[in-house]
């Protein structure tokens, strides 16, 4: 019979929080924080780069600090249908949230280039 941890798939959890982190743009220090794990752990799941038997709370809450579900990267890990919360997709404020994301970014874009011409026009 062979070890369930054979059918582990690490690689999966590691594009699962690489994406999240791009998603969000939250930095490595700031999920290993919030999920109260080392850094070195957070880099090794991202990486897959000891893959190995984890404590079921260390995903728990790596997962809860990336806005998933506590059970998702275990989800992830063995190869089930991982769903983010049920209304994430048709939630009308994360909708109005990634509007405001974009006009954010446009925003700062234009500060930049203001700041740009007047330290070119200090010159």
């Amino acid at each position: 019979m062979a070890d369930p941890g054979e059918r582990d798939d690490w690689d999966a959890v590691a594009r699962a929080i690489q994406n999240r982190l791009d998603e969000t743009r939250s930095t490595q220090m700031e999920i290993a924080s919030r999920a109260r794990v080392s850094l070195t752990t957070l880099r090794e799941l991202q990486h897959n780069l000891n893959p190995r038997r984890r404590r079921p709370q260390t995903l728990s809450a790596v997962s809860a600090a990336l806005g998933w579900p506590a059970g998702y990267l275990a989800q992830v890990l063995h190869g089930e249908a991982a769903e983010p919360h049920a209304n994430e997709s048709t939630d009308p404020v994360l909708s109005s949230l990634s509007g405001l994301e974009q006009e954010i970014r446009a925003l700062r874009a234009r500060v930049d280039q203001i700041e740009r011409q007047l330290a070119d026009g200090d010159e």
